[in-house]
């Protein structure tokens, strides 16, 4: 039982991060059209810089997240006006404009920091016990702020102003703009909130697990895998493609190596698009 129950906990709390991460890229691909390949590279620095303020500067970690995480938005709006927003429309550049982003913060941390395994101090250090049963209290606390930013990041798409903006330029932005949408200031508000949501999950893995320059590259596979498995800007179909990737990457290398449970994920990942080539879901606009 404590096994299993470890093993959940991990799962949830790994999903509810691949969720987070991939809802970041979905907004941008859905809304401005863009394949941000940089996704990964942003959850990595938002990872470090709550390891600075942490570490470097003695400050608080959850004020250190939530410094991370609007740093991190701040950048965002920087990527989208003069990154994104010159090219949008046309995807080789964007690609190229990722690409580079990605080496550039990539090498920046590798030279400034060095590439040497490092650990944001965990956020909960004690246990939490259910009669003989015990799980980290760390863990518990990620998933239900994950659960807690999903649900909200959900109901502000759904409800409010700025997320029927975000779903009318996702179906027509010429018809938006005809509206009065202001494209640019929904796009910049979008590649904010994509980037903090990438910074909240890069610095709780960075606790659950470790820090490394080179970890967005990973995530952002798993991001992606998230995205097609689940159909493009389906809400519903991150929920369920993120739970599917969490509880592969949790329970696989427990019973394989690394390299075997990678191989079995994505090989789950292919047969589901065979079947369903659109995605679990298809086409739908969250």
């Amino acid at each position: 039982m404590q096994t299993v129950l470890t093993l959940t906990v991990h799962g949830l709390v790994l999903s509810s991060m691949y969720i987070l991460v991939a809802l970041g890229f979905a907004l941008l691909l859905s809304i401005m059209g863009i394949f941000n390949f940089a996704h990964g590279a942003i959850y990595m620095i938002g990872a470090y810089i709550t390891y600075g303020l942490i570490v470097a500067l003695g400050i608080n970690q959850w004020i250190s997240l939530l410094l991370s995480m609007v740093i991190t938005g701040l950048f965002g709006l920087f990527l989208e006006r003069f990154c994104f927003r010159p090219f949008r429309g046309n995807i080789g550049n964007v690609v190229m404009v990722s690409i580079a982003i990605i080496y550039i913060l990539e090498t920046t941390v590798n030279i400034t920091l060095g590439g040497s395994v490092k650990a944001i101090p965990h956020f909960v250090s004690t246990l939490f016990k259910i009669g003989t049963l015990s799980i980290s209290t760390d863990r518990l606390v990620m998933l239900v702020a994950g659960v807690i930013l999903l649900l909200a990041m959900f109901l502000l798409i759904r409800y409010s102003k700025i997320g029927h903006q975000m779903l009318a330029i996702a179906q027509d932005n010429i018809g938006a703009a005809l509206q009065g949408i202001n494209i640019n200031k929904t796009s910049a508000i979008a590649t904010a909130m994509a980037c903090g949501l990438a910074a909240l999950a890069g610095s709780f893995m960075g606790a659950l697990l470790c820090i490394q320059p080179y970890m967005g590259d990973t995530v952002l596979l798993k991001a992606i895998a998230v995205v097609i498995l689940s159909g493009i800007g389906s809400m519903g179909g991150l929920l369920v493609g993120g739970l599917v990737i969490g509880f592969a990457d949790a329970i696989l290398p427990v019973y394989y190596n690394a390299g075997v449970s990678q191989t079995v994920a994505m090989a789950i990942i292919f047969i589901i698009l065979i079947l369903r080539p659109k995605g679990l879901f298809g086409y739908e606009l969250f």
